[in-house]
């Protein structure tokens, strides 16, 4: 019965020594999400109306102009883009998007020759599941890009990604991130990065009538790359934000399973204890009876 309470208390000892470790996590990722909230919620409504602007512009400009960040090929190297972290432990966060990326892999690009698609990965959790895929190419040189996300640091990304398209190295290329909606809900989303899309016929309506100022080819030269590496650090950011927002929470219900295990063995180690002080007596009142006897 010793060797029985002993091993409850041990285990009662290593799940408060567990509940330590995930509230500290939960409290750090708290702070490093209220950051990326904050970052995520500036860039989101510029990014977006930046997007409208393009698509606008591009529908606008049909037949007109030849933009290379437009043009739609036929298919010979596609790339997909996968944003994940660089740490676990934030519940089916990063499965989802690997998940994603294999649909992706296995209904878009399943006709397709092998070597076809390149991922390129940002996030090393990714990488550690997918780089067994003998079927594409794996480029993992920005797979530490987590480490700053600074405008400069991640255009880096997305001035290669569009420098390639334009070389007609790339003819297409997705992304797929998590989409922050909250803290307890992130979106796996797969955008198309490039060629740009264009507005819905049944939009085209109400296309603006955009005044170029100096000529419009000049213009669009310098613009529309801003607003793609913008649209690339969006997707960057939310996913950061959604990584610290899906640890916070796995780590909350950790600390809460925690909890309610701690509560099963305390009334486990109660029993036991009662049990061998109920033994002890048992063997003190009959030792005193076979004395007497």
């Amino acid at each position: 019965m010793g060797a029985n309470l002993k091993e409850v208390r041990d285990r009662i000892q290593s799940v408060i020594s567990t509940q330590q470790i995930t509230k500290a996590m939960k409290m750090v990722s708290a702070a490093k999400l209220r950051r990326a909230q904050e970052n995520i919620q500036r860039i989101r409504p510029y990014a977006s109306k930046l997007q409208e602007i393009l698509s606008n512009i591009l529908s606008s400009m049909e037949g007109e102009a030849n933009l290379a960040f437009g043009k739609e090929r036929e298919l010979k190297k596609a790339a997909i883009v996968l944003v994940t972290s660089n740490r676990g432990l934030c519940g089916g966060f990063n499965a989802n998007i690997i998940k994603a990326t294999q649909q992706l892999l296995d209904t878009k690009y399943a006709n397709y020759p092998a070597g076809t698609v390149e991922l390129y990965y940002i996030g090393k959790k990714g990488h550690d599941i997918l780089k067994k895929r003998d079927n594409v190419i794996h480029n993992r040189t920005f797979v530490n890009l987590g480490e700053d996300l600074g405008h400069e640091n991640v255009s880096r990304v997305s001035k290669e990604l569009m420098a390639r398209f334009e070389n007609e190295e790339l003819d297409h290329i997705d992304v797929i991130y998590g989409k922050f909606k909250n803290a307890a809900v992130q979106e796996t989303t797969t955008e198309q990065f490039l060629p740009v899309l264009k507005m819905e016929q049944s939009d085209k309506d109400s296309n603006a009538d955009y005044l170029f100022e100096p000529d419009k080819d000049t213009l669009l030269s310098s613009l529309v790359p801003s607003i793609l590496q913008m649209q690339f650090l969006k997707c960057v950011l939310d996913t950061n934000a959604s990584e610290h927002g899906a640890r916070m929470t796995a780590m909350d219900a950790a600390t809460e399973n925690a909890n309610e295990l701690l509560k099963d063995l305390k009334i486990s180690y109660n029993k036991a204890r009662q049990e061998a002080i109920t033994n002890e007596l048992s063997e003190i009142v009959g030792g005193a009876a076979a004395l007497e006897g």
